[in-house]
């Protein structure tokens, strides 16, 4: 599996969609598959809901998209490919022969089990003129004077873009201009996606008193927040950054039914494609994360409440006072890697480190601290900005679940990291905390109930 798609609230259940291969734990063939909870946290498995369609025009993929509710019946619009003459290829990335248009289908029940398409591409070209590096992963919105939406491209030496367009019935499009453009950065990949010239999964949305849009590219997922115009329709980015310094990609938002914009990411596998093709899956979804901004106009990122019903009996880290900076005490274990941890340290104290470790002391995660550069933190081998120097602690949170680690930090960044291990079984997770005892204000940790019975621990 891969992106998240489409997720949407619908007669009281989150359904989250997503890209997925039913045949190979390898890249291909995409479908989308399809989940629904009551919770955002226990899941139940439904059928495909989006499958190619033989000498259609997604016969080689249904890739991603979104999926909104238009005159009362949930609609997804989404790129669909096939394989085109060199003179309609849209997807220049070396191999340069898939052709990309924008696809709809609505639902026809209200379990959003069964979905008819519309047979004919609601956008079968990008525009006119226009020698695009890509032509993909619709995004749209509604405002007062009809819907309208964002269309993830580029051009070669000129940079990524998103493409904006307007409909009054999501079925019939007028182009109207980029929303928001680049500039090139002078790297140079024959797959425009590595080099920056194209801007996959965009995601545009309001958020408090601005608005934010999201953006992968070269392996990462750019944030921004700034103003959009709403009479000119064009979006000026403000301030910017990196969604999350590790394994997480085209992330996909929806607006909850309490206003929350929770965001899902698809988080992709750091082992060799041989390896996890023949465990038989690759590919996880991120735990829901909450989207704010603060009042600097940064984003702040946050790990749905919701995620709390997993907790088992809360754990806190309790040591005497420790004189040397490199004695090393353990403030939390995991068995079956499967836990969550609260840590908050002080800013103004001595240097200290945190180890996530496997067994033998196999290292999986290292944070390292300098309070003589307290707006700064080191995650494996990393330099993460905290953009502020205000709190006094330095606040940790992180989630562990069988081969990956969802980190945030004083909720101003994220660190996804994949970890592996040999045997049949997960292992214990041993967090260490080495400095001085008097830095470390709180350690607590809990327990995470798995949400099935037949969670995968390998």
């Amino acid at each position: 599996m891969n992106d998240p798609n489409g997720p949407i609230w619908w007669k009281g259940k989150y359904h989250l969609f997503y890209q997925m291969n039913p045949h190979a734990a390898v890249w291909g063939d995409m479908h989308w598959g399809h989940a629904v909870s009551v919770d955002m946290v226990h899941w139940k498995h439904e059928p495909i809901a989006l499958a190619p369609t033989h000498n259609g025009p997604d016969s080689e993929g249904c890739f991603s998209g979104s999926a909104v509710v238009f005159d009362g019946v949930p609609t997804i619009i989404y790129t669909g490919v096939k394989n085109a003459p060199p003179e309609l290829v849209t997807i220049h990335d070396g191999a340069d022969k898939l052709r990309e248009v924008q696809m709809l289908a609505t639902a026809e029940d209200e379990d959003l089990l069964h979905w008819k398409k519309r047979a004919a591409p609601v956008i079968a070209t990008p525009p006119s003129g226009m020698k695009v590096t890509g032509f993909r992963d619709p995004c749209p919105w509604k405002e007062d004077d009809g819907w309208y939406l964002a269309v993830g491209s580029g051009v070669r030496d000129q940079g990524g873009c998103v493409l904006l367009y307007r409909s009054q019935d999501l079925r019939h499009w007028e182009y109207l201009h980029p929303l928001v453009w680049g500039k090139p950065n002078g790297k140079q990949a024959v797959n425009p996606c590595d080099s920056g010239e194209m801007w996959e999964c965009p995601d545009f949305f309001p958020l408090g008193d601005k608005y934010c849009l999201l953006y992968s590219t070269e392996g990462q997922v750019i944030w921004t927040t700034g103003h959009y115009d709403r009479k000119t329709h064009v979006y000026t980015p403000e301030q910017r950054g990196l969604l999350d310094h590790g394994a997480y990609y085209a992330p996909k938002s929806f607006l909850a039914p309490d206003g929350r914009r929770i965001l899902w990411g698809w988080i992709p596998e750091r082992r060799p494609e041989a390896e996890y093709s023949a465990a038989g899956w690759a590919g996880l979804m991120s735990l829901p994360r909450v989207l704010a901004v603060g009042q600097d106009g940064r984003l702040r990122i946050t790990v749905a409440k919701e995620v709390e019903l997993l907790r088992g009996k809360e754990r806190r880290a309790q040591f005497g006072p420790i004189h040397k900076a490199d004695q090393e005490s353990i403030v939390a274990e995991f068995v079956s890697c499967r836990g969550e941890l609260k840590l908050n340290a002080r800013r103004t104290g001595d240097p200290f480190e945190i180890q996530f470790s496997g067994e033998g002391g196999v290292s999986w995660l290292e944070i390292k601290f300098d309070p003589s550069r307290r707006t700064q933190v080191m995650i494996d081998g990393q330099m993460l900005s905290l953009d502020s120097g205000e709190e006094e602690e330095l606040q940790l949170h992180a989630f562990v679940d069988g081969s990956v680690i969802e980190l945030l930090v004083n909720n101003r960044q994220a660190f996804t990291k994949r970890f592996y291990y040999s045997g049949t079984s997960a292992q214990t997770l041993r967090i260490a905390w080495r400095g001085i005892s008097v830095d470390l204000v709180s350690s607590s940790s809990w327990e995470l109930a798995p949400i099935s019975n037949d969670r995968l621990t390998r």
